[in-house]
């Protein structure tokens, strides 16, 4: 078997091996904490520079009450700013993707900006009074560049500039030249679930389940698995495929069409890769291209699952074949993990669960669990304190400098 060539921080010799309790699965209170510690400070991934290819295009994330635009300015400079015209409120641009011709016009009262976010005018700009254009254009959001994919932070928080929070994974995004990849004809896909957004990463956070759950997948790389688990809530997961023919028909036929790209390293050949980024943010690669994946929280009992696909510039026909295989495989694993996480989910509101009982093949849903108590303090109970007193508890939990 192939290794990464980045080393695994160990697994403990003795753990606790309980996860978080039921109550954090369901709580609006934790909820509201998990809005402001988690996702709002923390970076997300919104796309990637080829989804905005020419000047006014631009896409559009959502996250938590939070509305994101993000457009690519007449320099050729993508910027990120708040989906908000500064006059009443209203998004500026709807929708998923589009495109501005030259500015960005306001659908509520006809308020124009230029493609850097500078407001042009007002409509009956004297209806204003004395008013500054200069202080009036759209608000800024904190964005940036990894390797062509496009994170934003709509606050600020504790994980470092994302060339150096991902720095760990530079070499292999490199060597998959995600920078010089393009959107497939159908990028964006999405859909909800009634659960917790942490029902969803608990499933995908560990390997344990596929042998059984993922038949698929399991045809696919049988037992060349790996975790790699790296500092500060990263993680790789590889598994190598081509050994067996394979027994199902998208398994044996993508064998047979499969290639590896010459220009990737051996620990990359032959292999589908993952790299997850805390608190919820996978990209997965095959030699035919990438998706990044995320859980978009809604509330406490619904989540949306969502991403984009991106292929190799110079994809042949072949290449072609693989990747619509390869997303047979993915699309098969998702409705298993779909269904695996809406069953997690349910039992934490029955009286009669207790606790997780982890493996040692499960390390790394424990370690996201621990990542979010070190965030949000109160997780740590294994008792529902009072929805009324949890952030209150937690602020005093967190000491004086939370």
């Amino acid at each position: 078997m192939t290794t990464h060539p980045l080393p695994s921080l160990p697994i403990p010799n003795s753990w606790d091996r309980r996860g978080l309790p039921g109550w954090t699965y369901h709580s609006p209170a934790l909820f509201d904490l998990e809005k402001t510690h988690v996702f709002l400070n923390h970076w997300q991934v919104a796309g990637h520079e080829c989804d905005l290819p020419a000047p006014g295009d631009w896409l559009t994330f959502d996250l938590l009450g939070e509305r994101a635009v993000l457009m690519r300015g007449a320099d050729g400079v993508i910027r990120a700013f708040h989906n908000l015209c500064r006059h009443r409120g209203a998004r500026v641009v709807d929708g998923d993707r589009g495109q501005c011709r030259g500015a960005i016009v306001c659908p509520f009262h006809g308020w124009v900006y230029n493609l850097d976010g500078t407001l042009r005018g007002a409509a009956q700009p004297t209806s204003f009074g004395d008013m500054d254009r200069a202080k009036f254009g759209l608000k800024p959001i904190e964005l940036q560049n990894f390797h062509g994919f496009l994170f934003i932070r709509f606050q600020p928080g504790p994980q470092p500039d994302i060339a150096t929070h991902l720095a760990p994974y530079a070499a292999d995004f490199a060597a998959y030249r995600t920078a010089e990849m393009l959107p497939v004809a159908t990028p964006y896909w999405s859909t909800e679930l009634p659960v917790n957004w942490k029902s969803v990463r608990d499933v995908d956070n560990e390997g344990y389940h596929v042998p059984l759950a993922h038949p698929g997948l399991q045809d696919l790389y049988g037992r060349d698995y790996r975790d790699v688990f790296l500092p500060h809530g990263l993680n790789i997961s590889i598994g190598r495929y081509g050994d067996t023919p394979g027994r199902l028909w998208s398994v044996r036929h993508y064998n047979r069409l499969s290639r590896s790209r010459d220009h990737l390293p051996p620990h990359l050949a032959g292999a589908w890769t993952y790299y997850g980024l805390f608190p919820q943010i996978v990209f997965a690669f095959t030699p035919e291209g990438v998706q990044y994946y995320h859980e978009i929280p809604i509330s406490p009992g619904r989540t949306r699952l969502t991403g984009r696909l991106y292929r190799n510039p110079d994809e042949s026909r072949q290449e072609r074949l693989a990747r619509y295989l390869a997303m047979r495989i993915d699309r098969d694993t998702s409705a298993e993990d779909q269904q695996l996480s809406i069953w997690s989910n349910e039992s934490m509101r029955s009286s009669a669960f207790e606790s997780f009982h982890l493996s040692d093949l499960e390390w790394g849903l424990r370690r996201h669990h621990d990542d979010l108590r070190a965030l949000i303090p109160v997780m740590t109970l294994d008792q529902p304190p009072p929805e009324d007193r949890i952030a209150a508890l937690n602020q005093a939990m967190m000491g004086p400098s939370g």
